[in-house]
């Protein structure tokens, strides 16, 4: 029986797997540096949920600026979310969050201040 809310958490794709994981699902645009493929045990790749080249490099460029940056991307993204190919891909995530238990890997030093956490609450938002 699929549990009433959806299990969808956030590690670092470095960290070594887990059984607890679920669905393992990369939310980077980029392959990690220095990680092999056969290693990071990735299940899912959808590029078309990631943030755009365009957003990363403009929220790598104003992270010096505080937490309006961090607010100002998250704005950004959530409307790329909104696009078609995005939502859709969206929708797929719930599905199988829905059912068991989803891992958002990300190489980002930080998730807390990264697309992983808007992603998180997109997936768990009713």
């Amino acid at each position: 029986m699929p549990s009433s809310a959806p299990d969808v958490r956030v590690r670092r794709i470095y960290e070594p797997p887990s059984p607890e994981d679920g669905v393992r699902v990369l939310v980077d645009r980029l392959w990690p540096r220095g990680l092999a493929k056969t290693d990071a045990r990735v299940d899912e790749w959808p590029k078309a949920l990631t943030p755009s080249t365009e957003l990363r490099r403009w929220y790598h460029a104003a992270q010096g600026e505080g937490e309006d940056a961090y607010e100002e991307f998250c704005r950004r993204y959530e409307d790329e979310l909104a696009e078609p190919a995005a939502a859709e891909a969206l929708d797929r995530l719930r599905g199988l969050a829905a059912r068991g238990p989803v891992t958002l890997l990300t190489a980002a030093k930080d998730p807390s201040v990264s697309h992983t956490s808007v992603l998180e609450r997109a997936l768990t938002a009713n």
